[in-house]
């Protein structure tokens, strides 16, 4: 397809430079130096960017994924995505796709997940993939580059797609950690959604409480590294900073079953609902409700559009 055209309404474009194939079952107790007997297995593409795109698609957005993809894995994993009908493009890279694993101990539920390390990117390869995003960046919409960078891939990288993003016209959202993280928002984005481990590693503080909370994501906006800030508390919910102030919003009660996607799906909801013209405080509402739906589904599988419907309902009665 021709990459700058994408019918209907606000474009959102997301970038996974570091995809995986997520492969995950269930064994009755992890032990080493045992043979574990498994259950069935689920494989699903996945990958920050990929994961946003997906969600997306599944709540009636359009999407252009952009990622890269090598080997047998890589060509598994182009396959998962053409049978979800995904409008992408894709940077071949000589290395293998990455593969991830998750196995669910059923006799305590607790869940052990594998992330391996990507394939290592040549220069010419990741300057191609960024050529290709470029290109395809929406104007007036929203580009999403979210997850690892794999081995090869300089640490600024995503600080180039958020000014590839601006010069195209387009809202750059960033969820990364680390130093690709630092580099991004030095450059500023628009929304930024850390977990509370990625920011306080960010600013050098434990944030265990409400307020070293609340300051951590403020200091973002004053300082004009985000407009927005989506920080992420797991079970504690989450806080969105702005210049108008901050909300803060509790998770619904749900049955947690994996929180494998949860952001991503969190993300997704969040960056749609912008696209679509909802307010932020709403799109927040949204990404609230589309996290927890993900965490009541097994394993890797991401947020049910029947489910993200009916929390958004239960928020939007309940909450600000």
């Amino acid at each position: 397809m021709e990459a700058s055209r994408i019918p209907g309404g606000h474009q959102i474009l997301t970038l996974t430079v570091n995809p995986a194939l997520d492969v995950s079952t269930s064994t009755e107790e992890v032990v080493s130096l045992h043979k574990l007997r498994c259950g069935a297995s689920r494989v699903d593409p996945g990958g920050g960017g990929v994961n946003v795109s997906r969600v997306v698609q599944r709540l009636g957005g359009r999407t252009l994924a952009v990622y890269t993809a090598g080997g047998p894995v890589g060509e598994a994993y182009r396959r998962l995505i053409e049978a979800e009908r995904i409008p992408s493009l894709v940077a071949p890279i000589q290395g293998g796709t990455r593969q991830n694993f998750t196995v669910n101990e059923t006799s305590t539920g607790r869940q052990f997940r594998f992330v391996l390390e990507g394939p290592e990117l040549s220069a010419a390869e990741w300057h191609a993939c960024l050529d290709l995003l470029t290109r395809a960046v929406p104007d007036g919409g929203y580009v999403v580059a979210s997850g690892s960078l794999p081995p090869g891939v300089p640490e600024d990288f995503y600080a180039r797609v958020v000014r590839a993003a601006r010069q195209g016209g387009a809202r750059c959202v960033v969820d990364s950690s680390g130093p690709a993280l630092a580099a991004a928002l030095a450059e500023g984005v628009f929304l930024v959604k850390p977990s509370r481990r990625e920011l306080g590693e960010y600013v050098g503080a434990a944030l265990d409480s409400e307020q070293s909370q609340v300051d951590a994501a403020s200091s973002l906006v004053s300082d004009g590294r985000a407009e927005y800030v989506a920080l992420t508390l797991g079970e504690a919910g989450a806080v969105l900073a702005f210049r108008a102030g901050v909300v803060r919003l509790p998770v619904p009660e749900v049955p947690v079953v994996s929180t494998v996607g949860a952001g991503d799906s969190f993300l997704g909801a969040f960056v749609l609902r912008l696209a679509q013209g909802r307010s932020v405080q709403n799109a927040f509402r949204s990404a609230i409700a589309a996290g927890s739906a993900a965490a009541m589904t097994p394993a890797t599988e991401l947020c049910r559009p029947g489910d993200v419907q009916r929390l958004e309902a239960e928020l939007s009665a309940t909450g600000p």
